[in-house]
């Protein structure tokens, strides 16, 4: 384990009225440390290791505070940073540097995005731009500039971003009277918590919009008195409350599960003890078991409440996703489940404290199936950050994790899998390395037209770095001509007895060729690969196996990267850009990334064919890839149909590979290719519809434009696509 370390770029205090304090770090690994902010000896913000992953941190300060100092606290030593002196003087002559600043930064942002749009006309057009399109280059040229951003979209990991992003688009509406109003228990465990935060916790759930609800608390034998006096205190206030006093302290499982006997309602909702419940969480609730009364599991979007109350950090989610829920438990709060499923799996595990509620939704999920699974796309849920939030305090964070491992071991036995649970190195989550009693023949699809050195390198990395031994290759020969090409084939022929050469001597067609490969071979598994690829990870084809052989699993995709080590295809989004796009592209492949995403398998609704295993039977089942499609989006329209068909794609980053983009294609530089472009576009919007805006594996407050940033256009969904997204 590295040590624990914050490299501060800089530390600065901004606004003359209204003073900002803004963090830039250079290096955040920070496992075990936390950032303390202190105005005039007060602290006002905590900021821990998962809430810095951006590296720039801001805090909104006391407007009349006269010394601000930073420290960093790493375990149990604590040591000053920087001490600050909020001067007048200074900030006035600070708000007219960043005016000037202002100038130069819109001056330098308008050069970059002319050649930002120079670089994709030519890249998306070849400068043959449809007449319709300009106007839209342009309104977006005007926008960018206008939001002083290359991308049109708020960072929700920005406090002040995100909180800008709530004033102008979060919406809350009157609740309507439902056909069906369920009594909703909220189960809530207590110890020693502050009057002030259970006080508020129980003022969000009594000031709700939705009114047939209970509320179960239960005191896990608490010495503070200021706890007991509060829970007696409301114990009064509202028949509706219900208070358990636990004679001895038995820690979260046993604290919640006293309460969950004595719940009355059809549904239970899981609070903790300090956190805020938006004023419409139970409407939304009750208004999607309106619309699907079998729903089983019902969870939100949530963010987290700083030490001064103020809403950051939001956790936008997906729609059920079951092996991202086995990489981390995302699922999280604001969860809803039915009463009769917590009874029948005997609610919390003794044992499993730290990870009580991820052992919980592990065991639920194998209850019910995913149409009975319901996310909705809004933020009702304020997760305060303040230690002690439970009846257990987790001093040590590995112990949280190993409780983790030890509830997704279980599932594995209980789901009679075979595998090892890893928890990742670099972020606090885990993935699955699945394990065959034998290793089944997997064939390697490989389409190629020339460019002998480019396939040479991606051979020889297969043949010398593989460690799995039962594979085939086929090269798929389309129309080379130079003699190095069919020399390099001689060579591994004669080298190889697991290596062949299929001609394909036709106008260059992706899926055809492909498919082609498909009925000459035969195996368990297809791995399809370009040319253009070195593999890096050498038990990539261990990995992949393990994930195609799972029976809800359709297509497998890796990680694949630039040659300068930047991202090139990490999970694919439908809608990002037009049809779709590659997430977290052109960011430093190694780089934390919120949640983990480029570290631990993440449920997408497509992969790239670059790199694209699946089980023989299920390419068949959905008759491969679509021969209209002959160069763009067949691998988005294989991915589809095989969502289609109830099966899940997931993108594995712990297999990683570079990939040097396509070189055998070349580029489309004549009308031809770019009029077959535009009607491969077409084909794809006709086909699928309104599935290219409604990814379900992506939240809907997303934008389309810059993978998981906060989008206006996609703020305030209606009930139609919040309903569709999930």
């Amino acid at each position: 384990m590295k040590n624990n370390q914050i490299k501060i770029k800089s530390i600065k205090i901004s606004g003359i009225k209204n003073p900002l304090l803004t963090i830039i770090a250079e290096e955040l690994e920070t496992d075990n440390s936390e950032l303390l902010v202190y105005a005039d000896e007060k602290l006002v913000e905590c900021i821990n290791n998962n809430l810095a992953i951006n590296k720039v941190m801001q805090v909104i300060l006391p407007p009349k505070c006269q010394k601000i100092t930073v420290k960093i606290k790493e375990g149990s030593k604590i040591t000053v940073i920087k001490t600050l002196k909020n001067s007048t003087l200074k900030k006035v002559f600070a708000k007219l540097y960043s005016l000037f600043y202002s100038f130069v930064h819109k001056l330098f942002l308008l050069i970059k995005l002319i050649g930002i749009g120079i670089k994709r006309l030519w890249q998306d057009y070849h400068f043959l731009v449809p007449p319709k399109m300009w106007k839209v280059y342009w309104d977006g040229l005007k926008k960018r500039l206008k939001n002083g951003n290359t991308s049109f979209a708020y960072n929700p990991l920005n406090p002040s971003e995100y909180r800008k992003w709530l004033k102008n688009y979060e919406q809350i509406d009157d609740y309507q009277k439902q056909s069906y109003e369920p009594l909703i228990s909220i189960v809530i465990p207590v110890y020693n918590i502050d009057k002030i935060y259970l006080s508020e916790c129980l003022d969000s759930i009594l000031n709700q919009t939705y009114q047939n609800f209970e509320i179960i608390l239960v005191d896990d034998c608490s010495t503070k008195e200021e706890t007991i006096s509060t829970l007696k205190e409301y114990e009064t206030k509202d028949k509706r409350i219900i208070v358990k006093y636990r004679q001895e302290n038995g820690h979260i499982s046993k604290a919640s599960n006293d309460g969950l006997a004595l719940a009355h309602g059809e549904f239970v909702g899981l609070v903790d003890n300090d956190d805020v419940l938006r004023c419409d969480a139970l409407a939304e609730v009750v208004k999607a078991l309106n619309s699907n009364k079998h729903l089983d599991l019902i969870y939100s979007d949530e963010d987290k409440l700083d030490l001064q109350g103020k809403r950051c950090y939001p956790n936008f989610k997906s729609a059920f996703a079951p092996d991202s829920l086995l990489s981390s438990n995302y699922i999280c709060h604001f969860a809803v489940l039915r009463t009769s499923l917590l009874n029948k799996i005997g609610g919390f595990r003794v044992g499993y404290e730290g990870a009580q509620d991820y052992d919980l939704f592990l065991r639920f999920t194998e209850q019910t199936t995913a149409d009975k699974i319901y996310h909705i796309a809004k933020v009702l849920y304020h997760w305060r950050m303040v230690e002690g939030s439970t009846s257990m305090v987790i001093d040590n964070k590995n112990y949280a994790l190993e409780r983790g491992k030890l509830a997704l071991e279980d599932a594995l036995r209980r789901r009679n899998i075979s595998g090892i649970v890893h928890i990742c190195e670099d972020c606090p989550y885990y993935y699955i390395e699945y394990t065959l009693k034998k290793e089944p023949k997997v064939e390697i699809i490989i389409p190629t037209k020339d460019y002998a050195s480019t396939l040479d390198k991606c051979l020889k990395s297969i043949y010398t770095k593989t460690t799995y031994q039962n594979f085939h290759i086929t090269v798929i020969n389309n129309n080379s001509n130079l003699p190095e090409t069919f020399a390099l084939f001689k060579k591994y022929q004669e080298k190889y007895d697991n290596f062949n050469v299929l001609d394909a001597n036709m106008e260059f067609n992706f899926s055809k060729i492909n498919n082609l490969a498909v009925k000459k071979t035969k195996s368990d598994y297809l791995l399809l690969l370009n040319n253009d690829v070195e593999v890096i990870t050498p038990n990539w084809l261990e990995l992949m196996v393990g994930y195609a052989s799972q029976d809800h699993i359709g297509a497998v995709g890796a990680k694949l990267s630039y040659p300068d080590n930047t991202v090139q295809h990490a999970g694919v989004i439908v809608g990002l850009g037009g049809v779709a796009g590659h997430a977290y592209t052109n960011i430093n492949r190694n780089a934390v990334i919120w949640g983990g995403r480029l570290s631990v398998p993440y449920n997408y609704s497509a992969v790239t064919a670059a790199c694209l295993m699946i089980k023989r039977s299920k390419f068949n089942e959905v008759n491969g890839l679509e021969e209209d499609l002959k160069v763009a989006f067949n691998d988005i329209d294989f991915c589809l149909k095989i969502l289609q068909k109830g099966y899940y794609n997931v993108c594995v980053p712990m297999v990683q590979l570079y990939h040097y983009e396509s070189k055998s294609r070349g580029s489309d530089t004549t009308k031809e290719k770019q009029k077959r472009f535009l009607s491969e576009v077409d084909y794809m919007t006709k086909k699928w519809g309104k599935n290219l805006t409604n990814d379900q594996f992506y939240n809907p407050n997303f934008s389309l434009e810059s993978s998981f940033m906060l989008d206006k256009k996609r703020g305030n969904l209606n009930d139609e696509q919040t309903k569709k997204n999930s």
